[in-house]
């Protein structure tokens, strides 16, 4: 008899701001024993999500653009941790080549757009939302794809629409947007966890 007990999948979580994201992940696997959020990592020494971290009772840590593009800080860290999957929630800086080269696969983004539609630099948070009601669309929603060497163009895993009404604005989309992502993110990485 196999008495053995599977260790439990490992997630890391990348964001710069606030991390309501982050923050909604951690809250909604507290109650997996199969599913651990280990560590939350940030390139803004002051972004909310470090605190939002620690006090759920996740591992915090702030690094800087030399650790991250001209060392292998970072990917010597996300080594030793071994995550299942990597999940970048509000995260603006392009990912190296030598971290995606070692997680082939498991590094995913969310981005607040239909992509193709509204992704590259520069395409992140109000200034998608902007866009999007600029040209008149019908409607937007969220992608999440896999990460590759460029901006918001690796493989699509999943995406979720939202119709925009004629009296939508930035306030408005971004509100039905974070619904979108609040509901879908932890059911997207159950899933890819499957």
């Amino acid at each position: 008899m196999n008495t053995q007990v599977a260790h439990p999948k490992k997630l890391v979580i990348f964001a710069s701001g606030t991390g309501s994201n982050a923050k909604n992940i951690i809250e909604y696997f507290q109650s997996n024993p199969k599913v651990v959020v280990s560590h939350v990592f940030s390139n803004n020494r002051r972004a909310k999500v470090l605190q939002t971290a620690l006090d759920l009772e996740v591992t915090a840590l702030h690094f800087d653009r030399e650790s991250f593009f001209n060392s292998n800080e970072v990917l010597h860290i996300l080594k030793d941790i071994q995550p299942d999957l990597i999940i970048l929630a509000g995260f603006l800086w392009l990912f190296p080549e030598n971290i995606i080269a070692a997680f082939p696969q498991k590094i995913i983004n969310l981005h607040p757009a239909l992509l193709p539609k509204y992704g590259g630099k520069g395409m992140y948070g109000q200034h998608v939302h902007e866009a999007v009601l600029a040209n008149k669309e019908q409607e937007s929603g969220i992608t999440f794809h896999y990460v590759n060497q460029a901006y918001d163009e690796g493989e699509i895993i999943a995406q979720f629409k939202t119709s925009i009404s004629a009296d939508e604005n930035v306030a408005s989309l971004t509100q039905k947007i974070r619904t979108l992502e609040h509901k879908h993110f932890p059911e997207v990485i159950e899933n890819l966890l499957a």
